[in-house]
């Protein structure tokens, strides 16, 4: 069987899976793994954040401690507590895409943590001084001036990390997850004559992805670079 045979057989198969017969897999699977990763982990990173910069030592030091040794853990130690540890702990036995997702959350939400509090300790202090001396509390001054103002410094960031979850995924081949790398592989079983031709194929659908990911996150933060220093700055609520 030629490549191109193996184009023509196998292309469905490769970017949705057995989907719609069985379950959604492949690229599509990749990419909605990647993207429902990294937007559930937002708000939990979003909050971990804000604990990074939290005035408060006993909040502030906890949450400093769980970002790092997240962060100093390997993703695929975290897939395997999400598959084999949670299970044990609270007697629910979850599939391999939610126990990715799950990994995927925990392991972004710690990235994303050092980027919300970089976001925010880029702003000159007087952004937060003078909202505070406007009367505005601590929680208010963070959502109405500071957290608008450091979103701006965060969005390139946030389009490097989804293209790192994007990579991030390959490891649910360990766990059996049909996503396209595991795909790539059960093509490459079934052929067996081309290992070569399908891994560069694989390999070229990531770096198409992530290179497309990383140019826009480079022409996004250009943009930016031209605009006013600080565009959301309009009028503080009273």
């Amino acid at each position: 069987m030629s490549f191109l045979e193996v184009i023509d057989n196998y292309w469905l198969y490769f970017l949705v899976g057995r989907y719609p017969e069985g379950p959604l897999g492949g690229l599509a699977l990749t990419l909605l793994l990647a993207a429902l990763g990294l937007l559930l982990a937002l708000p939990l990173g979003l909050v971990l954040g804000l604990g990074r910069v939290s005035p408060l030592a006993w909040l502030r030091w906890p949450v400093t401690a769980l970002v790092y040794v997240v962060r100093g853990t390997p993703l695929l130690m975290v897939v395997f507590w999400a598959y084999f540890f949670l299970p044990s702990v609270t007697g629910v036995k979850t599939d391999q895409f939610a126990t990715m997702l799950i990994a995927l959350v925990v392991f972004d939400a710690a990235y994303l943590a050092e980027i919300v509090r970089s976001g925010i300790q880029s702003l000159p202090k007087g952004q937060f001084e003078a909202a505070r001396s406007l009367g505005l509390s601590y929680i208010r001054a963070m959502r109405l001036v500071v957290l608008p103002q450091a979103l701006r410094h965060m969005l390139p960031s946030l389009v490097n990390q989804f293209v790192s979850t994007i990579k991030e995924t390959s490891l649910g081949y360990i766990i059996g997850l049909a996503e396209v790398s595991f795909v790539a592989t059960q093509i490459n079983i079934q052929v067996f004559t081309l290992p070569s031709q399908i891994y560069l194929t694989l390999g070229l659908t990531y770096f198409l992805l992530c290179f497309g990911l990383s140019r826009l996150a480079y022409a996004l933060e250009r943009h930016l670079s031209r605009r006013d220093p600080f565009p959301f700055v309009t009028e503080v609520p009273a």
